[in-house]
């Protein structure tokens, strides 16, 4: 497998604690658990669910794209919920932002670490294949 390449992307938010916003290992890019923060900061978006859910879907975007990859080329997505009551509000966004066939999913009830925090999510993709 190829040696891990770390991942950090300028419009991505600031990391809260020790860990990287992504690694490159092999052909799959890792993303961290991504929360509600407006980029370049540490500051949660105002809103409810689907504001918390779209924010943290573009902040998984922009680290994708700083890997290489988009949306359509995730294949595992793990999310937690603050609150399983915003399932409907959560998913109705989410199936905005994946392209079929959806990427395999794991959603659950959590803790989470941020007070404000009603959704964080993580995902897996597979990076294409370059050309050459």
């Amino acid at each position: 497998m190829t040696r891990k390449i770390p991942v950090h992307p300028a419009g991505a938010p600031i990391p809260a604690g020790p860990y990287t916003p992504a690694i490159i290992a092999g052909d799959f890019v890792f993303v961290s658990g991504q929360g509600p923060l407006k980029p370049g900061s540490r500051e949660v978006v105002a809103g409810g669910v689907a504001e918390h859910t779209a924010q943290v879907l573009e902040n998984i975007q922009t680290i994708l794209a700083a890997a290489g990859c988009t949306m359509a080329d995730v294949v595992k997505v793990q999310a937690h919920l603050k609150e399983m009551k915003d399932f409907a509000a959560y998913n109705e966004v989410y199936a905005r932002y994946f392209p079929q066939p959806y990427p395999a999913r794991t959603t659950v009830q959590s803790g989470l670490p941020g007070a404000d925090y009603l959704v964080e999510i993580d995902v897996v993709a597979l990076r294409p294949k370059q050309e050459g």
